[in-house]
């Protein structure tokens, strides 16, 4: 399909697991279009985080303009809240000049904070430093137990692991008297989107996560671990929990032999892919297009430009 035969949707969003083929995609989609490209990847947000966050390079995004990348230290903790405002910022100048933003990326809060309606309840320092102090002592199991008896719909949405997300949930519970999963997104977008997800067999998404890992090995994710490392990437409460980087860490701290580190990064990769799944697939108005082995790249493009063009 030509680009003249596809009339420009206010945004398209490109998502999909790890390793799928989303970045190409939307490169090609942004050239075809008209448009710029807008990250959601959390990751990718990160200065210096490159090779293990699989980052196009600059021959890669064929000079396509990308935007929110690089943009934190990897010292600095995530922000969704400010990533939302940075995003829309983008995407409303885009908009403004007649382009197309293609979202891109497979952190599913970001995509939802980006284009659909959500609020970001605040802070109180003293109420989150009790609740850390409390999960430091006692666990973040103990902690989500208490969640799953004041908001049973986020505890079943936060792993009993993620001790940062439970605290974060217990606190706003208790700042603002409402379940933390009232100030999660709604399925009401504020802008008009074409969303596309990019599904792979598991299979081959498999083999996809395994060549991905290699490659990375090969092109030096140890080294650059090495350089964020003397950065303070250990100190990064959201950067250091990267796949690959939290597993190069532990091998350097002598927790693990390099193999292990390696082997740990394609099975952790590999549940991260399924979880990633499991939340788009929950949102009905992602139309999905299959990208079997060996396809042709330019196959996928014709029929997303065939999906959006239908969606106007």
């Amino acid at each position: 399909m030509s680009s003249s035969s596809v009339t420009q949707p206010r945004v398209v969003s490109v998502v999909g697991a790890t390793a799928a083929g989303k970045s190409d995609l939307a490169v090609a989609l942004a050239r075809t279009l008209g448009g710029e490209v807008i990250n959601t990847d959390s990751m990718q947000l990160y200065r210096g985080m490159d090779i293990g966050t699989a980052k196009l390079t600059p021959a890669e995004r064929g000079g396509i303009p990308h935007h929110l990348m690089d943009i934190w230290d990897v010292t600095e903790a995530a922000s969704v809240a400010e990533y939302q405002r940075l995003a829309r910022a983008e995407m409303d100048r885009l908009l403004a000049e007649g382009r197309t933003p293609v979202l891109v990326g497979g952190s599913g809060l970001y995509v939802r904070a980006a284009i659909d309606e959500m609020e970001f309840p605040g802070t109180d320092p003293a109420v989150r430093a009790r609740l850390e102090a409390e999960c430091e002592q006692l666990g973040s199991g103990a902690l989500h137990r208490r969640l799953a008896e004041l908001d049973p719909a986020a505890a079943a949405a936060i792993l009993p692991s993620n001790g940062r997300r439970v605290v974060r949930a217990l606190e706003v519970i208790e700042i603002t008297g409402r379940p933390f999963t009232a100030s999660l997104p709604t399925n009401t977008a504020v802008y008009d989107t074409v969303q596309i997800g990019v599904q792979v067999e598991r299979p081959e998404l498999d083999r996809r996560i395994e060549l991905r890992v290699d490659r990375m090995w090969e092109d030096g994710l140890l080294a650059e671990v090495r350089a964020l490392e003397a950065q303070g990437l250990r100190d990064g409460l959201t950067a250091s929990r990267a796949l690959g980087y939290q597993q190069v860490l532990a091998h350097f701290a002598g927790d693990c032999t390099e193999p292990e580190a390696k082997a740990e990064t394609v099975r952790a990769t590999r549940r991260f892919a399924r979880r990633q799944e499991s939340w788009f697939r929950r949102d009905d108005r992602i139309h999905w297009l299959a990208r079997p082995a060996g396809a042709d790249p330019t196959e996928l493009l014709g029929r997303a430009l065939e999906l959006i063009d239908r969606q106007i």
